[in-house]
């Protein structure tokens, strides 16, 4: 390993050409940068500097001395500042993973403000569905969850709190048959018609699948904005985020119908697990307690508007 002065010394006789010149640059007599370049040859038993012309170079092995020191000394001052990072409380990383059902857009100004913090700490983002939310909590492919649907299940250490309450509204195209329907729609006229749903990416479980009646057929989509758009383009029926979508019921790209069977807004939950809480933790939950971003994330961005 090189110290800072042999890499600077490597670095100003590369760029100046010149051993006296480089004596200038670092403000040392020409005789002791003659000599430290000689001790650097003789520590590695390699010949470093080319003396035979006017112009002092590296030799190919003294380039690579200098490449792989500068290397090793930028992975040191990293190293040092995870080191100093870590001990202040901060985490090496957080793992954000979110439901499929938010958008990553209303989490883009939270992003912005962490990264004004300075604190070092990597983020990684990712996104689940269904079951696979709750799933990477437990199995520690996530450090925060947010958005999760359905009841918080069993897990050690299992911390949580409601982001919101996400309302939902039937639609389908306005080519659909069922757009013609008369009446709140039963479970059967329902189920005679294909669903769209957003495939729950759980890694254990065959998964679930809500909003369709059973017996129907379906269409796994990956994403709920690929629901979205299937539904307004007629290739099935089923529940999509009311605010999500308002937009396109304003302009009658898509049309709402009543059922027989409402279905229960849905809460979203954070959850967390107690045995980890970093300051970079600590200030997301911060952030996801404060009504206003709850309520942007819950709602959504009408991406069609």
């Amino acid at each position: 390993m090189l110290s800072e002065e042999e890499l600077a010394l490597l670095d100003a006789i590369r760029e100046t050409g010149s051993l006296s010149r480089a004596a200038a640059r670092l403000g040392k007599a020409p005789s002791t940068v003659s000599h430290a370049a000689r001790q650097l040859e003789k520590r590695f038993d390699a010949l470093l500097f080319d003396r035979r012309r006017y112009r002092l170079q590296l030799t190919p092995a003294g380039h690579l001395l200098a490449q792989e020191a500068g290397r090793l000394m930028q992975d040191m001052t990293r190293m040092t500042q995870r080191v100093r990072q870590i001990a202040s409380g901060w985490e090496d990383r957080l793992w954000i993973v979110t439901d499929e059902i938010l958008e990553f857009e209303s989490l883009m100004p939270v992003i912005r403000a962490f990264d004004a913090l300075q604190s070092g700490v990597k983020l990684r983002v990712t996104h689940e569905v269904l079951s696979g939310t709750w799933e990477a909590l437990r199995d520690g492919r996530a450090d925060l969850i947010v958005g999760a649907t359905n009841e918080p299940p069993a897990i050690p250490g299992l911390r949580w709190f409601e982001l919101g309450v996400m309302d939902w509204v039937f639609a389908v195209s306005p080519r659909h048959p069922l757009a013609a329907a008369r009446g709140p729609l039963k479970r059967d006229a329902i189920s005679a018609h294909r669903g769209v749903a957003v495939a729950d990416s759980s890694r254990l479980t065959a998964g679930r699948a809500y909003g369709l009646v059973g017996g129907q057929a379906a269409l796994a989509v990956p994403t709920m904005r690929a629901k979205i758009l299937a539904q307004r383009e007629g290739l099935g029926v089923g529940w999509l985020p009311r605010h999500r979508v308002a937009s396109l019921l304003k302009r009658g790209e898509l049309v709402e119908k009543t059922t027989a069977d409402p279905r229960e807004p849905n809460v979203l939950y954070v959850a967390w697990r107690g045995d980890q809480e970093g300051r970079a933790l600590q200030w997301w939950l911060e952030q996801l307690r404060q009504p206003r971003l709850a309520k942007r994330l819950v709602q959504g961005i009408d991406a069609f508007a």
